[in-house]
């Protein structure tokens, strides 16, 4: 049994965590892996005229109802969505202070796509706090200077993650080892966990030994029976090889897809600068309503001409399995790599 700073601080067995997923659903996901003794995260969800906060609330009475373990939410902190960003970092607290259960088992808050004081800043959040919750802020940090940014408003952990990851990523592409090593020298004693491509206890090994509590794994999960994801997406990650992903251009920053019609006709990054200078008119554009309503099209199951986030732990993700079945495997190779460690150590 692998206990870390991070298990012992949320009540979980395993320091294994979904990754937020947004703009999809992952209450079915978010609840399996809680269930099997991780800790499953419910995404924002951002599709095409959905409102995010009822969503977010019947996911979460969703979650209490099938299981008993801990499990946690995000909220997206993008300065392009800063007016929901506040409302649901005013509404959410509220709710889990209304239902006992939540309360109970709600133990993780995870905001990232940008400022990380959005939630420290709420009241509500703050009387959440103070009350009998155990809930922990996290941040997610894809950049160094973010991380000191986030240290700085005083959160209770990051979730530090590279450019291999799927999803939105920092314009700075700094790679996973390179950004842990670099948050793990600045902030030694701030809880952390990590993420971007990992997808196997190997990394989970890699990790601890580099003075991280845990990981994150968003692909590898999707590649789960439970994941409520499209069967034509998830079968599409087993064949696939960490260069069948892309780094393009996306709606809030750049960002890592699966390599297919939607990737190649938006291939090619951008510096920030360059969407600071077009941003406004972007909003305004049809193409940014394009690119918004493709997610809604892989609910359609259509893989082609949809954007398809996946990060390079494509790679070394070999089937479709039970969520349990993955945790579990994740786990013993963690565990044999660590005794094998300790073993060639003279």
């Amino acid at each position: 049994m692998i206990k870390t700073e991070i298990t012992e601080m949320l009540g979980i067995k395993y320091p294994i965590f979904s990754a937020p997923m947004g703009p999809f659903y992952t209450q079915a996901l978010a609840t399996a892996v809680s269930e099997a003794g991780g800790l499953g995260v419910l995404s924002e969800v951002g599709l095409w005229g959905v409102d995010p906060l009822p969503e977010m609330k019947k996911h979460m009475e969703y979650v209490v109802e099938h299981t008993d373990k801990p499990f946690g939410f995000n909220i997206r902190t993008s300065r392009n969505e800063m007016r929901m960003a506040v409302r649901m970092c005013r509404e959410i607290p509220k709710f889990i202070m209304e239902n006992p259960k939540l309360k109970e088992q709600c133990i993780y808050a995870v905001t990232s796509a940008g400022s990380s004081k959005v939630m420290p800043e709420s009241q509500s959040f703050q009387r959440l706090k103070e009350s009998s919750s155990q809930i922990k802020h996290f941040h997610v940090a894809p950049a160094f200077w973010l991380a000191e940014k986030c240290v700085k408003y005083g959160i209770d952990g990051l979730c530090v993650t590279g450019i291999e990851g799927g999803g939105h990523q920092a314009y700075e592409k700094v790679g996973t080892n390179v950004l842990m090593t670099q948050v793990q020298q600045a902030f030694p004693d701030v809880p952390k966990v990590a993420a971007g491509g990992i997808g196997t206890g190997i990394q989970l090994a890699g990790a601890i030994a580099m003075g991280y509590g845990g990981i994150v794994m968003g692909t590898r999960f999707i590649a789960s029976n439970e994941c409520e994801f499209p069967q034509q997406f998830k079968i599409l990650i087993p064949p696939a090889k960490a260069e069948d992903t892309i780094l393009i251009q996306g709606v809030i920053a750049n960002i890592r897809v699966y390599n297919n019609k939607y990737g190649q006709k938006h291939s090619g990054t951008i510096s920030k600068e360059q969407k600071l200078a077009y941003e406004k008119e972007f909003l305004q554009s049809d193409q940014w309503k394009e690119d918004v309503q493709s997610y809604d099209r892989v609910y359609d199951g259509d893989v082609v001409n949809t954007c398809l986030p996946m990060g390079q732990a494509a790679g070394v993700t070999k089937k479709i399995e039970n969520v349990s079945e993955i945790i579990e495997s994740v786990m013993k190779e963690a565990e044999n790599y660590i005794k094998n460690a300790t073993k060639s150590l003279m």
